[in-house]
C-alpha cells in the first residue's frame, strides 16, 4: 500500500535539486512562505495540506507537521545521482508522539517523524527506504513493509532530552539499499517523502524537518 501512495506522489514532472559545495541541496524551505504548504511538494490527499505548514526558527526555515488521526505522506520529487552523491542528509525534531504508537507488526505502526528515500520499481509501485524516530522501538531496529517495498530503519529511539533540539541524520543511502533490496545496481532516486502519522493510534503525532540534502561522502 506505501508503494503504490508513493508512486502516484512521483507523477509529476521532474525538478533539478541545486549544488551546494559537496552536497546537493533536496530541500530546504527557502521558496515557500511562511504558514504555506511546502512549494513543490505534494501531498497523497488533500487533507495532507493542513497536517504540513513551512515555519521560521531563526535563520532556518523548516517544515512543521501535525497529524490528528491522520496519516498522509508529503513528496517532493528531486531525483539525483546516487553513486556520486550517495549519503542522505537532514535535520529532524519529534514534538509529540503519538499514543501506544508502535511501528513493528501490529496496527499501531505511527511515527512522529519519518523520511522515506523513494526509487523506481514498476509501473504501479515504488521501492523506499524509510527512517523513523521511534518512542519505543529500538535504535537499529530494521522492519518492512509493502510486502517488502518498504524498508524501515529505527534511526533514533525514545524521547528527546530537549525537544527543541535539532537532531541531524546523514545516513549512507546507496550502502543501505544495496543491503537491504539485495541490489547491487543503484537506481536513480525519483526524491524524498515524509510521514508524520497517527491514524493508526487515533492520536496526535507532531514532528519537524530541515535542511534536507545529498551528499558525497
Amino acid at each position: 500500500m506505501i508503494a503504490l501512495v508513493l508512486l502516484a506522489l512521483f507523477l509529476a514532472r521532474p525538478v533539478d535539486a541545486s549544488a551546494t559545495d559537496g552536497c546537493i541541496v533536496l530541500e530546504d524551505f527557502a521558496r515557500s512562505p511562511e504558514g504555506s504548504f511546502p512549494e513543490g511538494w505534494k501531498p497523497r490527499k488533500e487533507a495532507g495540506r493542513a497536517a504540513y505548514t513551512v515555519r521560521t526558527e531563526g535563520p532556518l526555515r523548516y517544515l512543521r507537521a501535525s497529524a490528528r488521526n491522520l496519516g498522509i505522506q508529503a513528496a517532493l520529487e528531486r531525483p539525483w545521482d546516487l553513486t556520486e552523491y550517495p549519503v542522505l542528509q537532514w535535520k529532524w525534531r519529534p514534538r509529540a508522539f503519538p499514543e501506544g504508537a508502535d511501528e513493528r507488526p501490529g496496527g499501531k505502526n505511527d511515527s512522529a517523524v519519518g523520511v522515506y528515500a523513494v526509487f523506481p520499481y514498476s509501473s504501479f509501485a515504488v521501492k523506499s527506504l524509510k527512517y523513523v524516530w521511534s518512542e519505543k522501538v529500538p535504535k537499529g531496529t530494521e522492519l518492512e513493509a509493502s510486502r517488502g517495498l518498504t524498508k524501515m530503519l529505527v534511526l533514533e529511539s525514545g524521547p528527546p532530552a530537549d525537544r527543541d533540539r535539532w537532531v541531524e541524520e546523514r545516513i549512507d543511502v546507496a550502502e543501505d539499499y544495496t543491503r537491504r533490496f539485495h541490489d547491487p545496481v543503484l537506481p536513480r532516486p525519483l526524491g524524498i517523502a515524509v510521514l508524520t502519522d497517527s491514524d493508526d493510534t487515533r492520536s496526535e503525532a507532531e514532528g519537524d524537518y530541515a535542511d534536507f540534502e545529498a551528499c558525497r561522502k
